[in-house]
């Protein structure tokens, strides 16, 4: 709605991609014991909700809920980026195998940010 469509197209993608990261790699932690389970329960609601919040966005009523949207999708990529360092940090995935998710969780908060910025203009 307030995205070129490239833009708009780029963020749909890049958020559905990451969700289906995200959900392999919880596929892989609720195979573990213990509290890999619960941390695995976390990180799916956080980074499967960024790329729904983003859809939810484009559909927005007006311009006040397209930032909201996008706000709670900022959010929701902040809490993933914490879950994945925390799993890095308690070396239940080493972070060599998490990095590229670190990387592109901090992108899309650059973007997401960038997005709701511009938007206010």
């Amino acid at each position: 709605m307030y995205l070129s469509p490239a833009m708009n197209q780029e963020i749909t993608a890049r958020t559905f991609d990451f969700a289906v990261r995200i959900i392999k790699l919880c596929q892989v932690l609720e195979e573990k014991p213990g509290v890999s389970r619960t941390l695995a329960n976390q990180l799916l609601r956080s980074g499967t909700s960024i790329g729904a919040n983003v859809e939810e966005a484009r559909a927005g009523q007006s311009k006040a809920d397209f930032i909201h949207k996008n706000a709670i999708a900022l959010k929701e990529a902040r809490e993933t980026h914490y879950w994945l360092r925390l799993l890095a940090a308690t070396e239940i995935i080493s972070k060599e195998k998490l990095n590229n998710l670190l990387q592109e969780a901090d992108e899309l908060q650059r973007i997401l940010g960038a997005i709701i910025v511009s938007s206010k203009n």
